[in-house]
């Protein structure tokens, strides 16, 4: 799989949100804030659980839109996608079942 298109967003997206929020969608939502990115992304999630019912196109466009603010999302947090797929390796070692009961397990102490 390839994966230069979504290095090419993330590259995207840190260098426009320092735009002119007129001209710039990204730099707008960064100018947001955290609750401006936080509404936005939660709108794009409804969105995209509606379209489950449409078409495979429908859904496609949606799931975009959704990741793109995800991204966003992370950028306005300073969070580095890269530290999340370090998180996603760290976690393919156990089963997702096991993993969810040692959380629990430590939220529980």
């Amino acid at each position: 799989m390839n994966y230069k298109i979504l290095e090419k967003l993330l590259f995207t997206i840190k260098k426009n949100k320092i735009l002119n929020p007129k001209i710039s969608y990204t730099a707008m939502l960064y100018k947001s804030g955290i609750h401006g990115c936080k509404k936005k992304f939660s709108e794009e999630v409804k969105e995209l659980l509606k379209s489950l019912n449409k078409s495979k196109k429908n859904i496609i466009h949606e799931a975009s839109d959704v990741l793109y603010h995800y991204l966003v999302l992370l950028e306005c947090r300073k969070i580095n996608f890269k530290d999340v797929l370090q998180e996603l390796k760290k976690r393919s070692k156990t089963s997702g079942i096991e993993e969810k009961l040692r959380r629990k397990n430590v939220r529980s102490k």
